[in-house]
């Protein structure tokens, strides 16, 4: 396997009918991706999100839900170049990052070298991420977080963009490994893939099961997402939406002085500052796929679930309870909120 270069990173547009080409190219990704994958507008508007924020996305659903057909998807429609791990218990960490290997040299001498593993690429898709072992599934952290590799006593950088997206069976499925709380939180998002209604699903099947199937073609390129990328954290965000987002994190921590009674008897850990900064780059993202430059409440509110329902968790009386973790937190940023206006 041939290890790709970094992409250059790519200078933000400097002027607005620049970024709105951008805009238009990532629209017209949106759309694209939606006649392949069907009835999911709102999964392939988060995924978008997660990628221009530079973030790495976890979804989760059922077997069969169109997890993986919407990865392959947006790499053709992206161009990035894509790998796929199919995550088993007998996976090893080298088999992901790669291994030195015995190699052969032109005067028959055998030298060691280091061969690249799939993590080599700008998009990994990591297929039923939490089949593997605690160990196996460490060996995304590094990636995940510094965009390098260090093996063989060298770090290496990843291809640039570089996004996991990894799928996940629910936990409750036999023969899974729940991701350590360390690893999740480097998720930007985690998205939850339903089934689909009857409706959809009817046009799933007279889409894919016919003699044509439909083809994605490319509509963007990685060095227009790295120019996206650099573009959304430069959208503006006011110093009262800011504080909002402290102030809900703090009201997220059992711990936290003047935490409310629902949060220190239901809730086991709240939102990290990882998370928060989770939420205000998908918020930016979110503004400026809506073709705003400025961060409003109603960004927030329109990725706050994606971006916290992996991080703030429930204790065992607030499951045993029942409690809606989505309501809760929705309560709490509404009251935060309130406490700027």
């Amino acid at each position: 396997m041939t290890v790709l270069s970094p992409t250059r990173p790519a200078p933000m547009p400097a002027d607005r009918d620049g970024l709105d080409a951008l805009l238009a190219a990532l629209r017209a990704a949106r759309t694209e991706i939606g006649h392949s994958v069907l009835g999911q507008e709102a999964i392939v508007e988060q995924l978008l999100i997660g990628l221009i924020a530079g973030g790495h996305v976890l979804l989760e659903g059922p077997p069969g839900a169109g997890k993986t057909l919407l990865v392959k998807t947006l790499a053709e429609v992206t161009g990035l170049s894509f790998s796929r791990v199919q995550f088993t218990p007998d996976l090893m960490p080298a088999d992901i990052t790669g291994s030195l290997v015995l190699t052969p040299e032109a005067d028959g001498r055998n030298v060691l070298k280091f061969q690249p593993g799939p993590i080599f690429t700008q998009l990994l898709l990591a297929d039923e991420i939490n089949r593997a072992t605690p160990r196996t599934q460490s060996a995304l952290l590094e990636a995940m977080q510094e965009r390098t590799v260090s093996a063989a006593g060298t770090s290496m950088p990843l291809p640039q963009p570089f996004c996991v997206l990894a799928t996940q069976n629910p936990i409750e499925m036999e023969g899974t490994y729940a991701l350590p709380e360390a690893q999740i939180d480097r998720f930007m998002f985690r998205i939850d893939v339903g089934y689909p209604s009857a409706e959809t699903l009817a046009a799933i099947l007279q889409a894919t099961t016919g003699a044509e199937q439909p083809v994605a073609r490319q509509v963007l390129t990685p060095e227009q997402i790295l120019a996206l990328q650099a573009s959304v954290r430069t959208v503006p965000i006011a110093e009262h939406v800011r504080r909002a987002v402290a102030l809900f994190a703090l009201a997220t921590q059992p711990s936290a002085p003047g935490a409310s009674a629902d949060v220190q008897r239901f809730i086991r850990f709240g939102l990290s500052p990882r998370g928060a900064q989770a939420l205000v780059l998908a918020a930016k993202a979110h503004a400026l796929l809506a073709g705003r430059f400025n961060v409003a409440f109603d960004d927030l509110r329109a990725v706050l679930l994606p971006a916290l329902r992996h991080r703030v968790q429930l204790n065992f009386e607030g499951s045993a309870e029942n409690v809606s973790l989505e309501a809760l937190v929705g309560k709490l940023f509404e009251q935060s909120v309130r406490a700027v206006a």
